[in-house]
């Protein structure tokens, strides 16, 4: 995969795109008026079904659109094929749904095209893999009951199954399409609004006023900048193109190295996945799969997001010192007050979501649109630096069902998965083979898990990452006793690391192309800012004390030790504590770190905990006495002092538009 300036290519038709924009807007309108349940208000009472077959309709249409082939005509065809089959299946929906069992030959032919539609258009959004997954289990259902052993099916007729998984509600208009039809489509609009009403500017100014004066401040900004937006948009590419052409050209203006740059970049973006209380919209999906409180699930996310940004901000800052990294220059950074006096109202859309969620006992998708309302009303009456006009009112709605196109393609291949698994039972053979693959041992099959989460992520939206993972993954953990909120977790902590893995890695190869990195440099250094992500979800399933479940007391040190063995650990990955530490010495930070990690569950952790303590306390004290007594050798390093960079290479940093 290569990623490249999108410079060659014919222009794109002005109707076509004046199309594919009134077709977004009507996916983003359609979503907004069933939230706020308006078809009840006049009187209708329409299927569920009907609605998702209206926005599967419009979204098969855009996505032929927008990711359009080298045959015109072939894609104005398949679009107005996408979009009129789903529209006869909204409209025929009662009558086919009656008369199921009976495989109305009208309803299988509908069907047949959705799914092969459906397929084509994941193709253009997500590329092979995952199309190749739902191809494979949809023939392993047809041919499984032939296959010997535990993935062994039961026998279904194609098209009995054909017309299983285009109408009923366990297929393709089921539990992933609806909620990638409501809560995903809301929240993605309250962030399109947050940010043409200049949240966004908010949010990077504060994260300047805060952290520029701060030894590497311009790290520290995108740390913040970044996790606070990647937290609400839940698309980390997206998140990495919008805050890192600021950022990225911060940083190595200031003299990280543009690899360096790039890969802090593309960890915050991940990491504001994970951070609650939105989890790129995540944690209210997870509350609707484990029919569990919302307030679980971000009690549960916050200590694993809290050690995931301290292992990211001890490095920066360790690396900064280490580097001699440069202080952003004090004409770049805004009057803290004069910020918050000009942005303070922005705090009101989290709060209208708080209380429609937790006050008003309101669904998330109407949450979200309380919040998208406030900040709406704060863009056109007031702003932060200028008033929303209309025309960003509507390329809001209009990017906001362009950029969802993706993860309602995902969903519904999810849909498609999930009813192959339900009806033919293959749901149970494939959760008993990752479990007889683990043997008696749990660590081999969250290893197997996470191996599997890595690989299947391929650097796929958020909320579509932790779909596919759900389904496929999470009910092996669940059975072999794992807690469900820790085996959800850790799916979609592992999954999400996809996107600064190599060898798919899009978040690092995005960020890179941005820097004008060398890729594959950039996301194994991403791997090593973003260590706690692999490390701590292996943790909290076998220890729960990690996401807030267990005695206080216990949970307390387990919390307080993690952070100070994350702490420890990073050090020894940066390889400097106030002077360089020795090969010898990064070692022992390790083992220390490695045993303050362990939870006091686990039997030794009391031991460990001790000895990690003692070691940190040494190694402090040492720290404080001078260098030599952290380097035996006596050799202090010599800072790699950077010229502050103001040439045409850091000028350009970001000036192409970037294209998968």
């Amino acid at each position: 995969m290569t990623i490249e300036a999108d410079t060659d290519g014919p222009a794109p038709n002005p109707a076509l795109v004046l199309i594919g924009d009134a077709l977004a807007a009507i996916v983003t309108l359609t979503a907004v008026a069933w939230a706020a349940d308006l078809p009840r208000m006049v009187g209708l009472a329409p299927y569920t079904e009907q609605f998702l077959a209206l926005i599967l309709a419009c979204s098969l249409a855009l996505v032929f659109l927008k990711k359009p082939s080298r045959l015109v005509g072939l894609d104005i065809a398949l679009s107005l094929l996408g979009l009129a089959t789903a529209l006869w299946v909204m409209w025929e929906y009662p009558r086919l749904i009656f008369e199921q069992m009976s495989l109305p030959l009208d309803g299988l032919i509908a069907g047949g095209v959705l799914f092969l539609l459906t397929l084509e258009a994941l193709r253009r959004c997500t590329g092979w893999p995952l199309v190749i997954v739902v191809a494979t289990i949809a023939v392993i259902g047809l041919v499984g009951h032939n296959i010997p052993g535990a993935l062994q099916t039961r026998q279904v007729a194609p098209e009995r199954m054909l017309m299983y998984l285009a109408y009923d509600a366990n297929g393709l208009f089921g539990l992933t399409l609806n909620v990638a039809a409501t809560v995903v489509i809301a929240f993605v609009l309250f962030g399109q609004l947050l940010l043409k009403s200049g949240g966004a500017d908010f949010f990077n100014d504060i994260a300047i006023a805060m952290m520029g004066r701060r030894r590497g401040g311009s790290a520290k900004i995108a740390v913040v900048a970044s996790g606070l937006f990647g937290s609400i948009s839940g698309v980390v590419v997206s998140n990495i193109v919008a805050t890192g052409v600021v950022t990225i050209r911060m940083m190595v203006s200031a003299g990280y190295r543009r690899h360096q740059a790039a890969a802090i970049e593309a960890v915050a973006s991940t990491g504001g996945q994970i951070v609650p209380p939105v989890m790129g919209a995540v944690a209210f999906l997870m509350a609707d799969i484990l029919q569990r409180p919302y307030t679980e699930i971000v009690v549960a996310a916050i200590i694993p997001a809290l050690l995931y940004y301290v292992a990211v901000f001890a490095q920066v800052d360790l690396q900064a010192a280490r580097d001699n990294i440069a202080l952003v220059d004090e004409s770049e950074i805004p009057d803290t007050k004069d910020v918050l006096v000009k942005g303070w109202v922005f705090i009101a859309p989290f709060a209208a979501i708080v209380l429609a969620l937790f006050t008003f006992g309101q669904r998330p998708e109407t949450a979200a649109l309380y919040g998208g309302g406030a900040a709406l009303l704060i863009g056109l009456v007031k702003g932060y630096r200028h008033r929303m006009s209309l025309s960003e009112i509507w390329r809001a709605l209009c990017e906001t069902g362009s950029s969802v196109v993706d993860i309602v393609m995902i969903a519904a291949a999810a849909g498609f998965i999930i009813g192959v698994l339900n009806i033919t039972g293959l749901g149970f053979g494939l959760t008993f083979v990752l479990v007889s693959l683990g043997g008696e041992s749990l660590i081999a099959l969250l290893l197997i898990g996470a191996a599997v989460c890595l690989v299947l992520g391929m650097g796929m939206p958020t909320v579509g990452v932790y779909l596919l993972l759900a389904v496929l993954i999470a009910p092996s953990l669940v059975q072999s006793g794992v807690d469900a909120i820790a085996a959800h977790l850790f799916i979609f902590y592992l999954g999400m690391m996809s996107m600064v893995t190599p060898p798919v890695a899009i978040g690092a190869f995005f960020a890179a192309a941005i820097a004008k990195a060398k890729p594959m440099q950039t996301a194994f250094v991403a791997m090593r800012y973003g260590w706690t992500a692999y490390v701590i979800p292996f943790l909290f399933v076998l220890s729960p004390t990690l996401i807030l479940k267990g005695e206080p007391i216990h949970v307390a040190i387990d919390v307080l030790t993690a952070c100070v063995g994350v702490y420890m650990i990073s050090a020894s990955a940066v390889g400097w504590l106030n002077a360089t530490l020795s090969l010898i010495t990064r070692a022992v930070f390790t083992v220390a770190g490695i045993a303050l990690l362990t939870p006091l569950s686990f039997g030794f952790g009391y031991w460990t905990n001790l000895v990690g303590g003692a070691v940190v306390a040494i190694a402090f004290l040492a720290s404080r006495l001078g260098p030599n007594m952290l380097n035996p050798r006596g050799t202090q390093w010599k800072p790699r002092l950077l010229p502050v960079k103001h040439s045409k290479d850091v000028a350009e940093i970001g000036e192409d538009r970037i294209v998968r």
